[in-house]
């Protein structure tokens, strides 16, 4: 049988594999866009109450349930599109990492060439090229060994396939200490002088570059501590986490969620403006580590305990605070049966960045000891069921009569309190 033509007279399948060009719709970009935008028509068409079978739609548990399960499916399959546009994102990094780095090496070289019409070029402007060069084969190379895993932002990547604020902060200090440190150090190796060769090894003793030093010392221990401390508030189910789609520079900024973090911005800005201030101070003297001040010096320290007491202070574990019989308007009051919808009350139930419907699937309650699935229930533009503060489940038939515990299980694996009701026939 003849192959089917894809758009554009490509035939179908010719890109299969690990094509990730935009122009075929075999690519792992042009997949998860048309994933998503079937998932968003699906959804928001059972939302109006269209597509549902003849055989499910006298029953609204029925076809409640119908839906969810169809739900669950088209987000599974946008979920998996999303990884491996995530996974092709990474591997296609390093090149533009490793393009970006050697920008920055232009870029540099013109300033110097621009700064020094009049003045002439001098060996501290060389100096500093040669640094920089050093660094970019250096940062270059890195980026090669660790090409699938996103180039030179490797080291920055958390676990939860995130940017780390603490880490992207620290490593920008490093990298700038180094700078400054082969600076001096080239122009040590050209020296002729006596005078000239211990001038250079007096501008990198700790009396001129404490500050800078303890900053660098501060920042990457916080990103060692930061570390510790989500691990173990994860392991003690104080802290939910979910694993993103790829990294985004807006990560060093916000939350999990995507909202803006008070305490990731201030320190990402503060380190920023003192990097700055250093950069200055070197290019005035190259032949010395910078000489950061004191005052701010303690700015810096300052914003990063502020970070620092950001990460203990967020998150908390999900808890249930009540469980009612959901009624419908013309329902008759009563106690909570067999095949009845309870309505759970709480909060933290839907863990930052587990929006995605494929991740509210996952969401499990346990009455006694049935296992109910979360039946998602979309309206337009997003799911009424579940919610952060409230989710409805049926109580199946096999769960037996009497005082039975809920749990709720969030899409993180993380559980919170049980909560007793009772169940009648």
């Amino acid at each position: 049988m003849a192959v089917q033509e894809a758009r554009g007279g490509a035939p179908a399948g010719a890109h299969e594999g690990g094509c990730i060009c935009g122009d075929c719709p075999h690519g792992a970009r042009e997949g998860h866009r048309r994933a998503v935008a079937a998932f968003l028509s699906r959804r928001d068409e059972y939302a109006a109450g269209q597509g549902l079978p003849a055989a499910v739609a006298h029953s609204a548990s029925a076809s409640r349930q119908w839906v969810s399960e169809e739900l669950t499916q088209s987000a599974a399959l946008v979920a998996e599109r999303g990884r491996a546009e995530g996974e092709a994102w990474l591997t296609g990094l390093w090149r533009r990492s490793a393009c970006t780095v050697w920008a920055a090496v232009v870029a540099l070289l013109l300033v110097q060439a621009l700064t020094a019409i009049g003045a002439g070029w001098s060996g501290a402007r060389t100096a500093g090229l040669l640094a920089a060069l050093a660094v970019a084969v250096v940062l270059t190379a890195a980026s090669w060994f660790h090409r699938a895993r996103g180039g030179v932002l490797a080291p920055v990547i958390g676990e939860d396939n995130r940017l780390s604020t603490s880490r992207a902060v620290a490593a920008c200090w490093v990298l700038f200490v180094a700078y400054a440190v082969l600076v001096p150090a080239a122009r040590l190796a050209a020296a002729s002088g006596h005078r000239e060769r211990d001038a250079l090894i007096a501008g990198l003793g700790l009396a001129r570059g404490a500050g800078l030093v303890t900053v660098l010392a501060v920042v990457c221990a916080i990103a060692v501590l930061v570390r510790r401390v989500v691990g173990l508030r994860v392991l003690g189910q104080r802290l939910q986490k979910v694993r993103a789609d790829r990294p985004r520079a807006a990560d060093l900024l916000t939350d999990d969620s995507g909202r803006g973090a008070f305490a990731d911005l201030q320190y990402v800005v503060i380190s920023a403006v003192a990097l700055v201030f250093a950069a200055v101070r070197l290019a005035r003297r190259p032949d010395q580590l910078p000489d950061l001040p004191w005052g701010l010096a303690v700015v810096v320290l300052i914003s990063a305990a502020t970070y620092v007491a950001g990460k203990y202070a967020e998150g908390g574990r999900p808890v249930i605070l009540s469980v009612v019989r959901a009624r419908e308007a013309g329902d008759l009051d009563g106690p909570i049966r067999q095949g009845d919808d309870i309505e759970i009350r709480g909060a933290g139930f839907v863990p930052p960045g587990a929006q995605g419907a494929d991740r509210l699937a996952r969401m499990t309650v346990r009455i006694g000891a049935v296992h109910v699935h979360v039946p998602l229930i979309p309206v337009t533009g997003g799911f009424s069921n579940p919610t952060d503060n409230a989710l409805t489940v049926p109580v199946p038939a096999d769960v037996e009569p009497g005082r039975v515990e809920v749990q709720v299980v969030t899409a993180a694996g993380v559980e919170t309190n049980r909560y007793t009701i009772d169940v009648t026939e």
